[in-house]
């Protein structure tokens, strides 16, 4: 740590919880995740089939049951099996690599998938330290595996399982004795997801222990679930993420044998009542093509699809909770605008949670709008979670539909899921389905008090900006959706969308506007260049937006 870093630092640590602080410095003292051995008789599967089939893996995660193995936009090839300390890809495909998903695909043989599992098993059986063996791959691979044994078909009938079931078994233990408290956040919610499902899945003493764990996940719910439904993180792929596993403890608990299943009735009521807000809130960051905005750190492909979770829900007997009112998650900060051909989805919230920020970006006031079904301003996504030039670009106040004040980004981010001082952010009105109103102070420039308002009309999306304290030095940014190429004259641009239509794009005048081509992250491993109009002004006291069809 530099000492030009040291304030950042300070601003950092000052919004930790003291259980995050005792874990992290426990952390950095090497007293990490180590295997938990059991003995005696491994747990068994508690029915042979959930009552509504798990879903299949996300597309991201492919595998046909030979040496290549597909993760997050990137292939590998393993000749002679497959590495369980592989790291050349990065650390989050050495995570995925250890979750399992990918072995879940439908096309890989059954002899196949269980050959992988019984060589995790070998790899990992004399390094108690190993990656493997963290809480969170931990987790999320209880899960998959879990899937696999009471999925029909998916293993050797007659297989012999004892020793896959004895790890997953100390894989829980280890989840069990060392909870992610020194991160919390999603993290820790996974690792609560992963105990309650082994303990309604399995059956035995150990899967006892494991669903005494579900009280704390109904309270740990209560705080990461605003009473608006979207997860605190304000990712809808995490979002999404989340609910899908919530919606597998549900699941597991219908198909477990007996009337009752396995959850108490004070905690399956909880339980479904999250599960039905968040099913109810996903709609609002969904657009008009069935896929979710990419505001924070979101990407195309990790999660499963709205509509797929909600036939999910559906078929669980889930009635969805909308928010109300109908379009704004007030506690998220997210509000959906419609009307016409147009949909806009805006976001007025500052880094969350503020103790665990990681997945949040610079995107205060920032939206994305879809015309007649298809996307025209759209948010950056995310490539990568390394340190670089890729994940400080995707973080960056210039990769969002907002307002870059005196060259200063909103919040102070810095590595890769730090961010230091914050924004003041608010939402000042809203009337969905059409109006919206919000203000956003900058950490490094909290005199100037920037103001957006979005209207959204039959005949037009208008937005206008103003400024309490003029900005000295203003950029404002408008990226465009892959493939449109706009034609700039003055502060008029015009678009072509695919479908034949054409819009106008009346940008403030105040501003001197050029076409840029900047990075679009739809997918992990992927970068697309598309054009970004940008306005440079100053001082800059207000201006004017419009979007119409021409």
């Amino acid at each position: 740590m530099t000492p030009r870093r040291l304030p950042t630092f300070a601003r950092t640590l000052w919004y930790l919880k003291p259980a995050q602080v005792r874990g992290q410095i426990a952390h950095a003292l090497g007293r990490g995740a180590r295997r938990v051995a059991v003995s005696g008789p491994p747990p068994e599967p508690g029915f042979e089939a959930p009552k509504v089939p798990w879903l299949t893996p996300p597309p991201h995660a492919r595998w046909d049951g030979g040496a290549r193995v597909e993760l997050i936009g990137r292939e590998v090839s393993f000749a002679g099996g497959i590495d369980w300390a592989f790291a050349r890809e990065g650390p989050l495909f050495a995570f995925h690599l250890h979750q399992f998903d990918w072995a879940r695909d439908p096309v890989a043989p059954a002899g196949a998938r269980l050959d992988a599992l019984e060589s995790w098993v070998t790899y990992h059986d004399d390094r108690p330290t190993a990656l493997g063996w963290g809480p969170f791959v931990s987790s999320l691979r209880a899960i998959s595996w879990i899937k696999m044994m009471t999925t029909p078909g998916a293993l050797p009938r007659e297989a012999d399982t004892a020793g896959v079931r004895l790890a997953l078994a100390s894989s829980l233990e280890t989840v069990a004795a060392h909870p992610e408290t020194h991160i919390l956040a999603n993290h820790y919610l996974w690792n609560l997801l992963a105990l309650v499902f082994g303990g309604v899945a399995m059956r035995g003493p150990l899967a006892d222990g494991w669903l005494a764990h579900a009280p704390e996940l109904v309270s740990e719910l209560a705080e990461q679930v605003g009473r608006d439904g979207l997860h605190y993180e304000r990712s809808p792929m995490y979002h999404a993420l989340l609910l899908e596993n919530l919606l597998d403890i549900l699941d597991a608990d219908a198909s477990a044998q007996g009337a009752s299943g396995r959850l108490p009735e004070s905690v399956r009521g909880p339980l479904a009542e999250v599960a039905a807000r968040m099913l109810g809130a996903l709609p609002v960051v969904t657009h008009p093509d069935g896929e979710i905005a990419l505001f924070g750190d979101a990407a195309f492909g990790i999660a499963h699809a709205p509509a797929d979770l909600a036939n999910q829900g559906e078929a669980l007997g889930l009635q969805p909770r909308a928010p109300e009112p109908a379009g704004l998650l007030r506690n998220a900060g997210f509000v959906r605008l419609e009307a016409g051909p147009f949909v806009l989805i805006a976001t007025a919230a500052p880094p969350a949670p503020s103790y665990q920020p990681g997945h949040a970006h610079c995107d205060a006031l920032s939206f994305e709008l879809s015309v007649a079904g298809q996307r025209v301003v759209t948010d950056t996504g995310v490539c990568e979670y390394l340190p670089g030039t890729r994940r400080d670009i995707a973080r960056a106040t210039r990769s969002h539909a907002t307002v870059e004040v005196e060259g200063h980004e909103q919040a102070e981010v810095w590595a890769a899921h730090r961010v230091g001082g914050r924004p003041d952010v608010g939402i000042v009105h809203a009337d969905p389905p059409t109006v919206f109103e919000a203000v956003c102070a900058g950490w490094a420039t909290p005199e100037v008090l920037h103001r957006r308002r979005f209207e959204v009309t039959e005949g037009a999306v208008t937005i206008r900006d103003d400024f309490d304290a003029p900005a000295a030095r203003a950029r404002l940014h408008l990226p465009l959706a892959p493939g449109l190429e706009p034609v700039l004259d003055a502060n008029v641009a015009r678009l072509a969308l695919p479908d034949g239509g054409r819009l106008e794009v009346t940008l403030p005048g105040e501003a001197r506007w050029e076409i840029v081509r900047r990075p679009y992250y739809p997918e992990f491993g992927r970068e697309v260049l598309r054009a970004v109009l940008v306005g440079e002004a100053g001082p800059l006291s207000a201006g004017d937006w419009s979007v119409r069809l021409a």
